[in-house]
């Protein structure tokens, strides 16, 4: 009994980490998204599913302005990482990114050595003071990206000659070493077997201890398996949010619900 009262507290507790009000994102004319509210709890793995093309992976990269990079996409409204607008113009994108990280959709190391990837964000940041703290830096967030144990003997190999679920846990890796606060994650399983996605989901529930890890899934069954939120989104508008268990068993939208279980998608 008081096992579930420590829980309800912990989630009491849980603060705003990232807080989005009224955004729209448009593609040239095209209204892509439409009036997201989402609030995303810190230290909390929280899941966008939805039909492709539905608008979860646009918002995501609102999160980390990776939108900027695409010249007709427009982002309105108001995106607050610790209560401040990532949006604002004195906001660097470049610092933005190095605390928001991101793991896309297909593994995607950079042709170096596993070492030189995953030293890459601390070294371009200043992160480091020398070769020894660099080192430590490199073993934690490959011991982070739980993959220490089957490269440490070979640090100098390329990261383009790993599994692609090994490839996938390098990009996790790499993207810890900035020390970010939260995790975005673009489909990271959907190139990957079903043991590659099982050592990844395992990954995504540690992480949950240090980070807000904001998941983009295909995938229901992970959406489930891996996170406490879950938003759904449907033709470019947020249908629905709350706690996973509840969006799964009893949803309160009947667009969530033949989406769950299978009539629309």
């Amino acid at each position: 009994m008081n096992d579930m009262t420590l829980v309800e507290r912990d989630v009491e507790t849980r603060k705003t980490k990232i807080s989005a009000t009224d955004v729209q994102v448009y593609y040239g004319e095209t209204h892509a998204i439409k009036d997201v509210n989402v609030e995303i709890e810190e230290k909390t793995v929280t899941a966008f599913i939805g039909p492709s093309g539905c608008g979860k992976s646009t918002f995501l990269r609102c999160l980390n302005r990776m939108n900027d990079t695409i010249d007709v996409c427009r982002v309105q409204g108001k995106i607050l990482l610790d209560g401040e607008n990532i949006y604002d113009k004195r906001v660097d994108p470049v610092q933005l990114r190095a605390k928001v990280g991101m793991v896309f959709q297909k593994p995607n190391p950079f042709p170096k050595s596993i070492y030189d990837n995953v030293a890459y964000g601390p070294r371009i940041h200043g992160l480091a003071r020398d070769k020894a703290d660099l080192d430590d830096i490199v073993e934690k967030s490959l011991r982070r990206g739980a993959i220490w144990n089957e490269v440490k003997d070979r640090l100098d190999a390329p990261g383009t000659g790993l599994s692609g679920g090994q490839q996938q846990r390098l990009c996790i890796a790499r993207a810890v070493a900035t020390e970010p606060e939260v995790l975005l994650m673009d489909e990271p399983c959907s190139a990957l077997d079903p043991i590659a996605t099982a050592q990844v989901e395992e990954l995504i529930d540690e992480l949950r201890q240090s980070y807000s890890v904001v998941i983009v899934t295909h995938s229901m069954q992970q959406a489930a398996r891996v996170s406490q939120k879950t938003a759904f989104f449907h033709l470019g508008n947020l249908v629905e949010f709350g706690e996973t268990g509840q969006i799964f068993t009893n949803p309160r939208d009947p667009r969530t619900e033949s989406y769950i279980t299978g009539r629309i998608g």
